[in-house]
């Protein structure tokens, strides 16, 4: 039988596999990433005078859309997710 935890999202809990959770958590390290990236590069756009908040989310999109800039953001976010339950595994020992 696999290992099962909690996920909390909102108001509400559910019992789900640990790899689960864990898969959630990296898509949600990802989610904030790349929408950080958004706010930089639109405000960076607006202060700048280039082309203002539609110019800023039209860079993102092309920059969001590269390959290897989303592999390095889903790697990332894998690592830092795996990094952390072992350092949290270690810690209890």
């Amino acid at each position: 039988m696999a290992d099962r935890t909690q996920l909390h999202v909102g108001t509400k809990a559910f019992a789900v596999p640990t790899l689960t959770k864990r898969v959630f958590e990296a898509a949600m390290g990802f989610a904030l990433t790349a929408a950080a990236i958004l706010t930089v590069l639109t405000l960076n756009n607006l202060l700048t005078g280039r082309s203002g908040w539609y110019g800023g989310y039209t860079r993102w999109m092309k920059f969001i859309q590269q390959t290897d800039i989303l592999g390095t953001m889903i790697l990332t976010a894998v690592v830092t997710v795996a990094f952390v339950y072992w350092y949290r595994g270690k810690a209890r020992r």
